[in-house]
């Protein structure tokens, strides 16, 4: 045997050379690869072989294939080996590791760390029960060397990290050894700190002495593996382990943080040490942590450190760059300062009485040095603790932390400065960001959430100092009015300022910071104190502050519209502003304003647009006595040659409207709406519009989508006119519509004449004024939709000319944001804003298609009963809507259903769900139901399309024809969302669950088991009044069934999850009691067994559909003997547990399991139909047996009625070890 064993392994370590040669060629390397594999699965010389590998004369890859051969065999055969095999197999392991390597800073590590998962396979099969002294032996192994003291380290890790943190061994072997361990964790935790402690000591005496470099070097590699295996396991022992001693564990870690080579690893313990929740009083020794010594040793790590994070390039060069350990180290000690905050906000003014530290100021200046860090990652990683700190009940109102409020304002003037891209080296952060993001996009996505979350935290630190705050932000205005404009070393083509000029990022950061001061000083001064004499002179400088530059203009836009609620106090300002912005509306860098502008010019414009509705819309009544100055600048604007666009026309209406609201005088408002839409409804009804709106060819030729087109062509600029009137009108009509109003107050409105009548219950129906206008426009509206509709049928599709033969195709923003791929470069502002005919020809067919719905959809919301009321509008919607839905695209499918019949289920009053909602929704419903089940099909097909034939294969590669493909399911998946959110919100109303318990206090046990409970046993969903209503009509009702039901094996889980979890009982439930077919019931259960198919992969999606299926089988198998033929064909079921579940459940004498027992079973009796993921499908299973139960209670041997000592002590006395 021996001869055969040598010749075999001669074989096996060619092949191994073979395989990892890097000039083999492929084939040879493949057919190397299945020997080895082979010999691994068929061998019978596995163990002998593996051994005669391992042997430590053997070069590294020998011996690791060797040791690999080991692992496989107990893997995967240790369940069919004698007992004899294992015993010594176990030996020869044991053998391995303490003679069978190379000293501690020659083995490789990757031999290490497969001689560990050799052993810890052999613990989770054998241990405790089979091998009661595995611990005993692992101590007596590191008196061997730091080789073998290391490796017992590396074994202790991966059990921790096998059994409770990747959880991967069944649960019976996983609660025998977890609880083993938790018993043993006293001696563990002794035994690790003594090595620790040993190794630091002596790694300390000898580091510095000559001769002795190798020895130090052994001595802290063992004190860098036991830090590591330390911190697998101080994330989830008791409290008390961490704590005892007077914190000696934490004492000794904070020591460590001045120690280079083991200072990262220290910091890794520390902090999952203080991140750790459990119960408050567990938690009180950390704040050991704010004393003098421990804050010492924390402060003068991080001073050290922060000066060594960064290192010359070369002894020549003026360049820098960033020493990865040091800084790694840096944001460590950064987040145990936040983890040590977060501590204190949990315990200060909690129940157990904890003081506020004496040492805060010197925590908080500490934490401050990071908040003004160069490198921007640090700076962000601070905040959540600020913020925390600022809205603590008891600590925002300390001298230290009020104190520190300020400081951290003045610290924000750097923060909120957008400097530090990779790309670039103007500012010391650079060097940083080049460590940690890829490129300038990256952190430019980056810092934008980084600045969102930074105006969270000023807003809470200006509500504990609103005037200093203040005070900040107006000196940093008044400095940079003052300031010269700095375009920097790039301008844009006209010699202006680029987004990263230094005067506009400091510009766009003193916006941010006055933005967020000015909303917070309003909500938390009272009036008397408000500084209006000190912002009444900014807001006149700002006013005064002229500029041609348009990203600065932007800013100064920004700034009146934040120091605008002080004009309250003082109106006179209002002509003055009024006029500032409307000069902005028309803004233009040069004389010449034919040239294409830029996107920052077009930007400034739309800016001031929103300006003035924002504060129309916000302040009508300080804007209304201006209102005949407003109305008579609107008409000279629109009258004189000012380009403005259709939309900055459509704006300036939308402002009038919202001052006009304030007359509070029906005919009044109505005259003036009148005569502000005179125009547009002129040409809306003119016969010319008429025959446009309503005949497709005469459209497309009217908009010139069946004229090919040079840009030089005439006939472009009457089609570009027409589409803009067209455009022009929809803009005026959407923005009336949705700001006309009646006033608020019952008395004012019925005072101004806008009460008509009361409803049977008492309402008030309220007139709109600008009703009639609507009522007027709307017939040709309803004809635009249908032929909108109708543009996609083939004659018309085939009218298109050349240049526009993709006019109905999605646009390349809509694209993106669809496939989610990154937007706009940051130069994008200084280039003009040119788009070619066939771009602009999508865009205005996109807008028109949408702005239709919004007006629909907005109707019903401002005109409530007159537009409920109109004749016959159920089958004005439909004959216009939902025509030849067959071509539509999925696009522009999606439009309607959001933003048009959303709105119209949410505004509808209940009175008219059975005229108008169920007539829409019934046909609307079962049509999408089939039309989505026919795409999902084609998908799943797509996906499942058999591979091999290689031509095929080539040409759907193809990166165009992909990224379609992508496109269209991307789209098919929203439209479903969107089908299945509106059907949510007609049926399900939502009621909110109780709060659960304080988070703070629970454990990561409970916190597991929340997890498990957090679904209810009954879904707390309702139906909705509109639900009750279809519920009435059979055949809709059953469409919304099907419809939920067949969605749940869509390959979506976002809508799986939702519509299982909120919609399908819910439904279900209303019908349970009536007399549904077997054959109706079989298909719901069934197609949530496929939805599990599907998804049940996904945890969150497998718990609600399990949840579901257990509700339907629960409530329905009694009645319907059907389902327990679906449960008998799912694979590996055991009949006999479902016979015991149905017994259970039917047998009303039957004993009772509990919610979570009956779920378990539940769930085990259909794992079955659990589809798994790609990358589990092919995978070998491991089985791992259980062992004799360590933990079961003996029977009692007599009866417990005859018992004489029954009190409670007796289950505490030390005599009833029944554990």
């Amino acid at each position: 045997m021996a001869e055969q064993v040598a010749a075999m392994c001669e074989q096996l370590i060619k092949a191994v050379n073979v395989m990892m040669d890097a000039e083999t060629a492929q084939l040879y390397r493949l057919e190397a690869l299945k020997f080895c594999e082979e010999f691994k699965e068929t061998s019978s010389f596995c163990v002998p072989c593996g051994l005669q590998l391992a042997d430590k004369a053997q070069p590294a890859v020998v011996r690791h294939f060797g040791l690999q051969i080991l692992e496989h065999v107990i893997k995967f055969r240790w369940n069919n080996m004698e007992q004899q095999e294992k015993v010594q197999l176990k030996e020869c392991a044991m053998q391995l590791l303490s003679t069978g390597t190379h000293v501690i800073l020659e083995e490789e590590s990757h031999i290490k760390d497969v001689l560990s998962r050799i052993t810890v396979e052999m613990i989770k099969r054998e241990w405790p029960q089979h091998w009661p002294d595995m611990l005993k032996e692992m101590e007596a192994l590191t008196s061997h060397g730091e080789a073998q003291t290391e490796l017992v380290m590396l074994i202790l890790l991966r059990l921790a990290e096998d059994v409770i943190t990747f959880q991967t061994l069944p649960n019976q072997r996983r609660r025998d050894i977890q609880q083993t361990l938790t018993q043993n964790m006293e001696s563990i935790f002794s035994f690790m700190m003594a090595i620790l402690q040993v190794n630091v000591e002596d790694y300390r005496k000898l580091k510095g002495s000559p001769g002795h470099e190798l020895q130090a070097r052994a001595h802290c590699r063992v004190a860098v593996a036991t830090l590591n295996t330390l911190a697998g396991y101080i994330d989830w022992v008791s409290l008390v382990h961490i704590t005892t001693g007077n914190c000696h564990l934490l004492e000794m870690l904070c020591l460590l943080l001045s120690e280079p080579e083991l200072q990262l690893e220290a910091a890794e313990c520390l902090l999952i040490a203080i991140s750790r929740k459990g119960r408050l009083e567990d938690r009180k020794p950390f704040m050991l942590l704010f004393d003098d010594v421990a804050i010492h040793y924390i402060l003068s790590a991080a001073q050290s450190a922060d000066g060594l994070a960064i290192c010359k390039k070369s002894a020549e060069s003026q360049a820098v760059e960033v020493v990865e350990r040091r800084y790694i180290f840096l944001k460590r000690l950064c987040q145990v300062l936040c983890a040590l905050g977060g501590q204190l906000c949990s315990l200060v003014g909690s129940d157990v009485e904890v003081e506020v530290p004496a040492n805060l100021s010197k925590y908080t200046e500490a934490f401050l040095a990071f908040t003004k860090h160069s490198s921007q990652f640090l700076k962000s990683s601070t905040l959540v603790t600020w913020g925390a700190l600022f809205r603590h009940e008891t600590l925002s109102k300390d001298a230290v932390v009020v104190e520190m409020a300020v400081k951290y304002l003045r610290a924000s003037m750097t923060n909120l400065v957008k400097t530090g891209f990779p790309s670039r080296n103007d500012n010391p952060s650079c060097v940083y960001s080049r460590v940690d993001f890829d490129s300038d996009e990256d952190f430019n996505s980056f810092f934008n959430s980084f600045r969102a979350q930074q105006g969270e935290v000023v807003r809470i630190a200006c509500r504990i100092v609103p005037l200093e705050a203040f005070q900040i932000a107006a000196e940093w205005l008044q400095y940079q009015i003052a300031s010269p404009i700095d375009t920097g070393a790039t301008t844009s083509a006209e010699g202006l300022c680029t987004l990263l000029s230094p005067s506009v990022v400091q510009w766009d950061a003193m916006t941010v910071l006055m933005e967020c001061v000015v909303t917070q000083i309003f909500k938390n001064l009272e009036e008397e104190k408000l500084p209006i004499d000190q912002s009444m002179e900014l807001l006149q400088a700002v006013l005064n502050y002229n500029t041609k530059d348009p990203l600065i203009s932007s800013c100064v836009l920004t700034n009146i519209s934040a120091l605008f609620p002080f004009v309250k106090q003082r109106p006179h300002f209002l002509p003055q502003i009024l006029s500032k912005l409307f000069s902005a509306i028309t803004f233009e860098v040069g004389q010449e304003s034919k040239a294409p502008r830029t996107r920052a010019v077009k930007n400034v414009r739309r800016h001031a647009c929103s300006s003035i509705i924002k504060i129309c819309r916000d302040y009508p009544q300080y804007i209304l006595p201006c209102f005949d100055l407003f109305y008579n600048h609107v008409k000279k604007l629109f009258s004189s040659d000012a380009t403005l666009t259709h939309m900055e026309k459509c704006s300036m209406m939308e402002a009038l409207v919202l001052i006009s609201n304030q007359f509070k005088d029906f005919a009044k408002q109505k005259a003036f709406l009148d005569e502000l839409m005179a125009s547009v409804v002129a040409e809306w009804t003119s016969d010319e519009m008429r025959r446009v709106l309503c005949d497709p060819a005469v459209f497309l030729s009217f908009v010139g989508a069946d004229q090919v087109v040079n840009e030089q062509s005439p006939d472009a600029d009457t089609a570009g006119l027409n589409r803009g009137r067209l455009g022009f009108c929809l803009y005026a009509m959407l923005g009336v519509v949705k700001r006309a109003r009646w006033p608020a107050d019952l008395e004012e409105a019925k005072a101004g004449g806008f009460v008509m009548g009361y409803t049977a219950a008492g309402a008030p129906i309220y007139r709109n004024p600008f009703t009639a206008q609507f009522l007027v426009l709307l017939p040709n509206l309803l004809a635009l939709i249908r032929t909108n509709n109708s543009l996609f049928m083939p004659e018309n599709l085939a009218r298109l000319s050349e240049t526009f033969s993709r006019a109905h195709e999605v646009m390349v923003a809509e694209r993106n944001v669809v496939l989610g791929l990154s937007q706009h470069p940051l130069d994008i502002y200084d280039s003009p804003v040119y788009r070619t005919s066939p771009e602009r020809m999508q865009g205005f067919l996109s807008t028109l298609y949408d702005n239709c719905f919004h007006v629909l959809g907005n109707a019903g919301l401002s005109l409530q009963q007159e537009f409920f009321t109109i004749e016959r509008l159920s089958e004005e919607i439909a004959g216009s809507a939902f025509v030849s839905l067959d071509r539509v695209p999925d696009h522009r499918l999606r439009p309607m259903i959001r933003v048009f019949l959303r709105q119209l289920v949410l505004s509808c009053p209940q009175e008219y769900y059975n005229t108008l909602i169920c007539p829409l929704l019934g046909p609307l419903f079962a049509y999408m139901q089939q039309r989505l089940n026919v795409k999902w099909q084609l998908i799943n097909q797509r996906s499942s399309v058999n591979g091999d034939d290689e031509e095929e294969e080539e040409v759907v590669c193809q990166e165009s024809q992909v990224t379609q493909e992508m496109l269209e399911e991307q789209l098919v998946r929203l439209l479903s969302r969107e089908v299945l959110d509106l059907l949510a919100v007609s049926c399900i109303s939502k009621k909110l669950p109780e709060p659960a318990a304080n988070k703070e206090e629970m454990d990561e046990e409970d916190m597991m088991d929340s997890v498990q409970a957090a679904s209810p046993a009954q879904p707390t969903e309702e139906l909705t009044e509109l639900g009750k209503c279809l519920l009435k009509h059979e055949n809709i009702y059953m469409t919304l069934l099907t419809l939920s039901f067949t969605s749940l094996s869509w390959k979506d889980t976002t809508n799986c999850h939702r519509t299982a979890s909120m919609v399908c009982w819910t439904l279900l439930r209303q019908v349970v009691a009536g007399n549904l077919l077997p054959e109706a019931v079989t298909w719901f259960y069934t197609s949530v067994l496929r939805g599990l198919q599907v998804h049940g992969q996904h945890e969150v999606c497998n718990s609600t559909l399990s949840q579901l299926a257990m509700l339907i089988y629960e409530n329905l198998r009694p009645r319907y003997i059907e389902l327990r033929a679906v449960m008998t064909q799912i694979p590996n079921i055991s009949v006999e547990s479902l016979g015991q579940y149905d017994h259970r459940l039917i047998d009303p004498n039957a004993q009772k399991l509990g919610d979570k027992k009956r779920k378990d079973q539940f769930k085990r009796l259909i794992a079955g139909t659990v589809g798994k993921a790609l990358c589990q499908q092919f995978r070998k299973e491991v089985h791992i047996r259980n062992l004799p139960s360590l933990f079961k209670k003996p029977k009692p041997d007599k009866d417990v009625q005859s018992s004489e000592a029954l009190g409670l002590e007796a289950l505490f006395s030390p005599e009833n070890n029944a554990l």
